[in-house]
Formats: C-alpha cells, sequence, structure tokens
C-alpha cells in the first residue's frame, strides 16, 4: 500500500464512523504563540478541546503537517525520526471514547478492508491505573494481557508525567500500539490519548474528571507506511525513497544504507522537505524563530552535501520532487515550486560562498587547539567565522563536537554583541545552546564513582563561570580577584553525588598541586556531573589533573539520613496503611524531610509506634543492599514505586532487610545500626491530603534530645517544678494569664475558662522529651523560642496580678464606667480619664470597646502612673474621626509634652510614655482644650 493511499484510506475509515474531515492547518500556525510550529494534529483544535468554541462537529479527521526540531540531532541517524512529518488523528470533542477509539483502531488495523495488519504481529501499551482501557483491549479485542503492557506516566500519559510534574489543565492517559517487525523489534505506529481529567495543583488527589470527555490519537504516516511497504526505515517509503535517490543523483554518488553518505543524504530529505513545506508557506530563512530553523536546516543540509562532493548549490534541484511526493495530499506545493527552488539556491548560494574558506578556517583552529591541546573552541575565533565566512556557530559546534571540543557560546556572544550582529534568542530557545550544553555534547556523561569511593583521580574537562544567561566556558581560572565568583567544574569522572531523588549534592575538594577548588554543591545536568564552589588557591586549567574529594563525615551524615528515609518510609506503610506513599522528601546531612498520602494528622500514639519502628529496625542491623536488575524483575519483587519517578531499565534497587525494597539511586549505609540515633521532629499538614515528618538521624538526633533535656531543665527552673509536671505547670500559667487579661479588660473574674494543653495521654519513649514537644505545640512557638515565651508569660502574670490588686484597691475600672464619664462635645463622645493600675494592654483593650459601643463616634485619651514612677498615656479615635483627618497622634503629644514624655502611633491609635507622674493631673486636664483646638482646625 502506497503512502497516499494509507493516508486516504485512513481519513475514509473515520469519515465511516462519521467523522468530519478536516484538512491540515498550517505549518506554523501565526494564531498559536505558544509554538513556532505545528507539533500535532490536536493542535489547531485546542479550543475544541477546552470548549472555547461552538462545535460544529463532535468528531473530526485529520492529516496534519507537523514540524518538530527536538530530536534534530537523530534525523538520519535513526529509521524513523524526522523534523518534518505527517500525524494522521482523530478527535472527539465530549462524544465517544475509550472503547469506539480502541475498538476503531484495532479495526483500520486488523481489517482486510482497511490495512489488514496481521494482529499477531500488534501488542499494546496502557497506562499503569488505566483498568478500563486494559479491560477493554482484553475483553473487547481479544487481545491477551501477555501483549498489554502497564507502563508509568511518563510514558502512558499525556502530556507525560502530567500527574505528578504537570502543568495543570486537561490531560490523560494513553494506549500506544507497536508493530513487530520481522527483525523482533517493535515500532510504535499509533497512540491513542484518553483525554479524561483536569490536573488541579500537586498530587495527590489533583486528577479530577472532566465533564465532557475527549479524544485525541496520532497515527505516525511514515512509520506505518514503512511497516506496510516493508522497507527498512522511514526514508525508504514511496513518497520519500524518491527524494533520497534523487538528492544522491544530484549529489553523484551512490546511496547506501549503512554509510555516512547515506546518513548524510536521508539528512538532505529530510531537511529539504521540512524547507520546502515552510518556504511554501513564506516561512523565508532568517535571523529569529521560526525563520532561524528553516535557515539552520538549509546550512545543516548544505554542510552535508560539501561532505559529500558538493560545491555548488544542489538542493533546489530537489524542490519538484518534493513537490511530486507530496503533490497528491498538497497539490498546492506544485504552484510555488519556482518560488521556493529561488529562495533556497539563494540562500544555498549564500552559504556555499564562503564555506570552503570557512571549513579549511575551521581545521586550521582544530589543528592549533590539538597542539596546544586545547578543549575549548575560542567563542571570538567561531564569531570571526561567521561574520566573515558565514558558518553557523552551530554547525562549528557540531564538528567540534564531533572531535570531543567544546564550545564557548558566551565568548561568541559578546563578539557578536560588540559588532551589533547578535540574533541569538531564537537560537537559545530552539536549541539550547550555552556552555553547560556545549560540554554535554562533547562529553555527554560524567562517569559515576561514588557508590565505591568517595575519593578519585579526574581530570578537568570544563570550567563554567557566571550564571544564568552571563555563563561562559573559559580555559582557565585564577583564584582572587572577581574570580571569588560561583564556578562550575565538570570532570571526566567524580565521586560527587548530584542532587537527585530528594538527596542532597555532595560538597568536598577538587585539588592538585597547583590549585583547590573547593565543592559547595553537587547537581546534574542530563548525564554532566556539575561541581558548584570557590577556587581558594592556585590556577585550574581544562585538562587538569586532580584529586576529587568527597566530605566524607558529610556524605556519611547523608547516607545515615537517606536509608533511615526508607525504613521511616516502611513504618508509615506499616502503621497507617499502604495509601501513605512517598510525595516528596529531602534528604540532607542527619535530617530527612519526607511528605507522603495521609487524609489526617497523625495522633500521638502513632507517632510514637512509628518512631519505634523505625528505632526498632535500626537496631537489628539489617543488611542495606544495592542491586541492578530488570524493571520488571523489580516489580516481581515488590520494589516501590515513587509516584511520578521515571526509572530507567534496567534499575537500581536499595534492600533495607527483608522489608523495604524501592528502586533508589542514592547514597546509603550498609547495615542500619549505623544510622545511630533517630528522632521524629515534627509532624504538619503540606496541603490536602498529604503530611510532612521532619527527623533527624546520628549525632543531629543526639544533639536534639540533648537539646529538649536542656530545655526541659530550664523551663523546671523558671517554673520551679519537677521536669515531669512543666507541661501542667505551663499549662496553668497560659490559664492564669488568659483569666487575669479578662479581668482587667471588664470581663468579670470569678472561675477561669482556663486554657488545657492538647497533650495527649501516650507520651513517646521519653517522657521529658515528649513534655517539651507538648509545650512547643501549646504555645504555638518554635523549641528555640520556648524559654522567651515562658519568660514572657511569667513577667505577664506578675504585671496582671499586680493590676488586679490595684483595681481592688482602687476600685474596679470598666469599659463600661469610663462610658459613664464621657461628655458629649459637637456630637463626638469624649472619653478623659485616669486609669490607676492599669497597663498599656488594658488601655487599649477599653479604648477598643468604647469605640465600638453607642452609635457617636468616639476620641478617649487615657493616662495612668506606673510603677517605676512614670506616665502611660494612651489615645484612640473612632473611624468616622480618621477620616476627617483628625489624629491620635496629634492629640497626644502635646499632652505627653506636660509630663515630660513623648510618643506617637496611627491614626486611630497612640501611645506616649512621662517622667513626671506628678504632672498627671495637668496634662488631662488640658486634653480636653488639646482636642478642642485640634477638631476646629
Amino acid at each position: 500500500m502506497n503512502t497516499d493511499e494509507l493516508r486516504e484510506k485512513y481519513l475514509s475509515f473515520f469519515e465511516t464512523k462519521s467523522h468530519r474531515r478536516v484538512g491540515s492547518d498550517v505549518l506554523v500556525p501565526t494564531w498559536d504563540p505558544s509554538v513556532l510550529f505545528t507539533p500535532a494534529g490536536m493542535n489547531q483544535f485546542k479550543d475544541h478541546f477546552l470548549g472555547k468554541v461552538k462545535l460544529e462537529f463532535t468528531r473530526a479527521t485529520t492529516c496534519q503537517k507537523c514540524l518538530r526540531t527536538g530530536d534534530i540531532d537523530n534525523v538520519g541517524r535513526t529509521a524513523y525520526h524526522h523534523t518534518f512529518f505527517e500525524m494522521l488523528g482523530n478527535f472527539s470533542f465530549g462524544d465517544y471514547f475509550k472503547k469506539d477509539a480502541i475498538s476503531w483502531a484495532w479495526e483500520f488495523l486488523t481489517d482486510k478492508k482497511w490495512l489488514g495488519i496481521d494482529p499477531a504481529r500488534l501488542s499494546v501499551t496502557v497506562y499503569k491505573d488505566d483498568d478500563e482501557a486494559a479491560a477493554i483491549w482484553n475483553e473487547a479485542i481479544g487481545l491477551p494481557f501477555s501483549r498489554i503492557l502497564r507502563m508509568d506516566e511518563d510514558e502512558n500519559f499525556w502530556p507525560a508525567s502530567a500527574p505528578s510534574e504537570g502543568p495543570d489543565g486537561v490531560c490523560g492517559p494513553c494506549s500506544e500500539i507497536y508493530y513487530q517487525l520481522d527483525s523482533g523489534k517493535s515500532v510504535e505506529i499509533w497512540n491513542l490519548v484518553f483525554t479524561q481529567f483536569n490536573r488541579v495543583g500537586p498530587p495527590p488527589n489533583n486528577l479530577r474528571p472532566l465533564p465532557s470527555k475527549n479524544i485525541d490519537t496520532g497515527m505516525g504516516l511514515e512509520r506505518t507506511a514503512s511497516v506496510l511497504q516493508g522497507v527498512p526505515s522511514n526514508f525508504h517509503i514511496d513518497i520519500l525513497f524518491p527524494i533520497v535517490q534523487a538528492a544522491a543523483e544530484v549529489c553523484g554518488v551512490k546511496y547506501h544504507y549503512d554509510s555516512d553518505t547515506g546518513r548524510r543524504l536521508r539528512r538532505i530529505t529530510d531537511h529539504v522537505r521540512a524547507c520546502t513545506l515552510a518556504i511554501h508557506e513564506n516561512v523565508y530563512p532568517g535571523p529569529k524563530k521560526a525563520r532561524y530553523v528553516v535557515k539552520r536546516l538549509i546550512r545543516r543540509a548544505v554542510l552535508d552535501g560539501h561532505q559529500i562532493g558538493m560545491n555548488d548549490p544542489f538542493m533546489f534541484h530537489l524542490v519538484p520532487v518534493v513537490a511530486k511526493t507530496m503533490g497528491s495530499a498538497y497539490p498546492e506545493l506544485r504552484e510555488t515550486v519556482d518560488r521556493v527552488s529561488r529562495v533556497l539556491k539563494n540562500e544555498e548560494a549564500d552559504f556555499f560562498s564562503t564555506i570552503d574558506a570557512g571549513l579549511e578556517r575551521i581545521q586550521k583552529v582544530f589543528a592549533e587547539m590539538e597542539r596546544s591541546q586545547k578543549v575549548m573552541v575560542d567563542g571570538r575565533d567561531a564569531a570571526m567565522l561567521y561574520q566573515t565566512y558565514g558558518v553557523p556557530p552551530e554547525l562549528f559546534q557540531n564538528l567540534a563536537a564531533e572531535r570531543n571540543y567544546s564550545f564557548d557560546w558566551d565568548g561568541y556572544r559578546q563578539a557578536m554583541s560588540e559588532h551589533e550582529e547578535v540574533s541569538g534568542s531564537g537560537r537559545r530557545e530552539l536549541f539550547q545552546t550555552g556552555p553547560i550544553e556545549t560540554l554535554k555534547e562533547a562529553l555527554f556523561r560524567t562517569d559515576f564513582l561514588g557508590y565505591e569511593t568517595t575519593t578519585a583521580e579526574v581530570i578537568v574537562k570544563g570550567i563554567v563561570v557566571g550564571s544564568d544567561d552571563q555563563s561562559r566556558l573559559i580555559g582557565h581560572v585564577r583564584s582572587g580577584g572577581d574570580t571569588h565568583q560561583e564556578i562550575r567544574v565538570v570532570l571526566d569522572r567524580s565521586p560527587f553525588y548530584a542532587e537527585s531523588g530528594g538527596q542532597v549534592g555532595d560538597t568536598g575538594m577538587i585539588q592538585s598541586d597547583h590549585f583547590r577548588f573547593r565543592v559547595t554543591d553537587t547537581h546534574r545536568t542530563g548525564e554532566l556531573i556539575i561541581h558548584s564552589g570557590m577556587l581558594e588557591e592556585g590556577e585550574m586549567k581544562e585538562g587538569a589533573k586532580a584529586i576529587a574529594v568527597v566530605d566524607e563525615p558529610r556524605r556519611n551524615a547523608i547516607r545515615r539520613a537517606h536509608t533511615a528515609t526508607h525504613v521511616l518510609h516502611y513504618a508509615l506503610q506499616t502503621e497507617l496503611g499502604k495509601h501513605a506513599q512517598q510525595q516528596g522528601s529531602k534528604v540532607d546531612a542527619d535530617y530527612l524531610r519526607f511528605d507522603f498520602s495521609n487524609q489526617e494528622a497523625i495522633p500521638e500514639d502513632r507517632m510514637e509506634a512509628i518512631e519505634s519502628m523505625v528505632v526498632k529496625c535500626i537496631q537489628q542491623a539489617s543488611p542495606v543492599t544495592a542491586k541492578i536488575l530488570p524493571l520488571a524483575e523489580a516489580r516481581q519483587l515488590g520494589a516501590m514505586m515513587l509516584f511520578g519517578e521515571k526509572y530507567p531499565d534496567p534499575v537500581r534497587m536499595i534492600s533495607v532487610g527483608d522489608y523495604s525494597r524501592e528502586l533508589c539511586g542514592g547514597t546509603h549505609v550498609a547495615r542500619t545500626d549505623e544510622i545511630g540515633c533517630f528522632e521524629l521532629v515534627t509532624e504538619e499538614s503540606v496541603s490536602a491530603g498529604t503530611r510532612r515528618v521532619v527527623a533527624l538521624t546520628g549525632d543531629a538526633a543526639v544533639q536534639h534530645r540533648n537539646k529538649l533535656a536542656e530545655l526541659a531543665h530550664q523551663v523546671a527552673s523558671l517554673l520551679d517544678c519537677p521536669q515531669n509536671q512543666i507541661v501542667e505547670a505551663v499549662s496553668k500559667v497560659f490559664a492564669e494569664v488568659r483569666q487575669l487579661r479578662k479581668q482587667v479588660a471588664g470581663g468579670g473574674g470569678g472561675p477561669s475558662d482556663a486554657f488545657h494543653a492538647p497533650l495527649g495521654t501516650s507520651l513517646r519513649s521519653n517522657p521529658v522529651r515528649s513534655s517539651v514537644k507538648a509545650i512547643a505545640r501549646l504555645l504555638n512557638v518554635s523549641l528555640d523560642d520556648i524559654v522567651p515565651r515562658i519568660t514572657t508569660l511569667l513577667s505577664d502574670l506578675e504585671s496582671l496580678r499586680k493590676q488586679v490588686a490595684a483595681m481592688a484597691q482602687g476600685g474596679k475600672i470598666s469599659a463600661q464606667d469610663l462610658i459613664e464619664r464621657a461628655e458629649i462635645i459637637d456630637g463626638v463622645r469624649i472619653v478623659i480619664s485616669e486609669t490607676p493600675g492599669a497597663s498599656p494592654i488594658m488601655m487599649r483593650q477599653w479604648i477598643d470597646q468604647i469605640r465600638k459601643s453607642g452609635s457617636e463616634p468616639s476620641a478617649i485619651l487615657l493616662g495612668c502612673k506606673t510603677g517605676d514612677d512614670k506616665v502611660v498615656l494612651v489615645c484612640g479615635l473612632s473611624p468616622v474621626l480618621v477620616e476627617r483627618k483628625l489624629s491620635a497622634g496629634a492629640w497626644i503629644g502635646p499632652v505627653a509634652n506636660i509630663v515630660g514624655g513623648g510618643g506617637g502611633g496611627k491614626p486611630d491609635l497612640a501611645q506616649a510614655g512621662g517622667r513626671f507622674p506628678e504632672r498627671l493631673d495637668e496634662a488631662l486636664h488640658a486634653a480636653k482644650q488639646v482636642w478642642l483646638d485640634l477638631a476646629a482646625n
């Protein structure tokens, strides 16, 4: 079956299923700023899926022109990668769902009326939790479970990993259909996406069912054609192989599948097809965004042609062939052959006019680098070649990567900026250029040695200074001066663990006879390990040999905490249930933070049981082992698969005794007793349905226990009680303070509604330590704030007791008493009074009560003599008076001057002090006139 027949059969088939045949959208959707090129068939139906348009139809089928650059380096190298390709699709907007989508896909593939593929050659994958899809494949289609593989969210969910990583919005599980080749390998030909959820926030319980479920499928036209035609790659199908042959003829070479020339001809074929379609839509080669993609594709193809002997434009000769092979589906291509050919020829000619001199210069650069033993292409050399010979920097970088050389992108951009010729934002956006990306292309990976050793002989392969867009590769760096900025170093191999899976990165030293570099953090970019830190002394050069030494005490502390995390996970699931799955973690030196699924707070007795179980496992000295094994075998052994994690195959499984198995790339102790001390510190809510515990191990746990013991001693001393009674003593103080505050505020005396701490009857193994934690919860403070808070409470208690005693001697004062002393002046209730024995807190409370009572706005000024022969004044105004531009601060100021003081505050509330208590009566007498003058103005 030829490709045109396949395309037509697909569209016709779904028309028989009441689908509207919709034409391909444009290749460059200017209406969608989120993409440069149309990446998939569903793109033109975004608003249909989101319900933003009035639906004229609820079923559609298309063959969409697509262009993607994410796998550009694989084009020509693999059998199935392209930049331009066609995507067959059928879509449902709230109409049919899984059963019909699956049944129709199977019917189209296997029914002799349509494709007639042997069902024995087909297998499928479904999302791991999609029992509905699995059942349809098994029961409705008759596919045995042996040919239905369940995959995780990174493989069988759209967008990939959406449940755990987002983004928020519509999403759903996928089911992929694979065809088994004669070689035994399988190729994916169709992906069925069941859009049925709206993701809202982080997991768990973040997938909300959509009221209207949709279907979005994609079937690769070229892949399916290659299967039906029994050819070794997509490039050998009837609409592509003529272009391959024409390219070989134009270039005067023979096509051989496995040769370098064959790969170059396939890349030329792909790129000329992509450029023909793009230029047809008036996307000409240029300096930015989509235009730069076209320019780069042309120059990549021209370079391939040049390297197989071409010195003059040749691609433009292939445009008519592209138009002919694609003309059945896109007849409009024939109308623009001349225009597209001219554009291509001019761009080729421009590049060819400089390419020889440019490539010759590149070879000279490489020769000089080899003589001087440099491993990084100078960015200024690359800028000169671009300005003089038109050699794109990406091509220079590609050639450099073939020789394992890195590329100085920062130096290139700086040089281009100096000549006012920078155009690179589109390039960086599309092709992720930069110093780290350059090192990734040249080095591919850093070998990790940290499972076996913490010390290793290494070679410095790359030095990066600066951050973000300012980062650049340099050949050497000296200590001192401005080099105290953070430096990132890449080695050929490393014992440093890079931050991953919640475990923080290692720290330590990279040093030689010539330099000492302190590593303050380690992280991973792709397969490269990046060592961040400071050069403390000497000069570090690329290519230098050195010794990398991990801070072993810190590494050991991290290992203790990481193994304790696995044991804690086991204990949580044992005590709370299997639902208590890990949702996130952080593992640091003798510190761990662990988030897990659970709806309610954990009671104190459960916390005690969990901690006791962890401690028991530690004391058992259970062996901790790591094993590399196939993912399927790990699953059979019951290894815990963490929600949202992506696992390679094979995987690394960590076993703790015979009770814990988890897939993990982190570092661990050899036996659980090496964890030493373990202490659960806090348990709290992170979000709905997710709880968090924080725990300490080793030395940190010991220090924490000592701190709790010392706090218990201090609290007992403050309260003059035994340590086993400190919680009750604090509770009594807290309750009495609350009672006395009510009394002095005018709330009445009598029995207290004493506050009682939520202590729980079952404290953990050490009652004293548990008592301190209970006090922290009671007072709602951190451990460090317990003693200061109790000290303040005791001070308040003494002051309140004095105030109550003064009130008993001088007659009890209440807000109502003060209101009865008020005078109404010009519609304003004026309260000016001495309040013996009152504190500022009491006076503010009275002011607040007065302002809330009655219908008139109030202006209140209260004063009292303190026990240390001073005066306190507090005044307040109702909001209505503040709106009239009157101010409590303006009122209290002149009054405070009389008692030898000053103060201030907000317009509605102010406080002042004074050192002449004998003049308080005089000041209060003057307060009325001050108010009248203030109100008059």
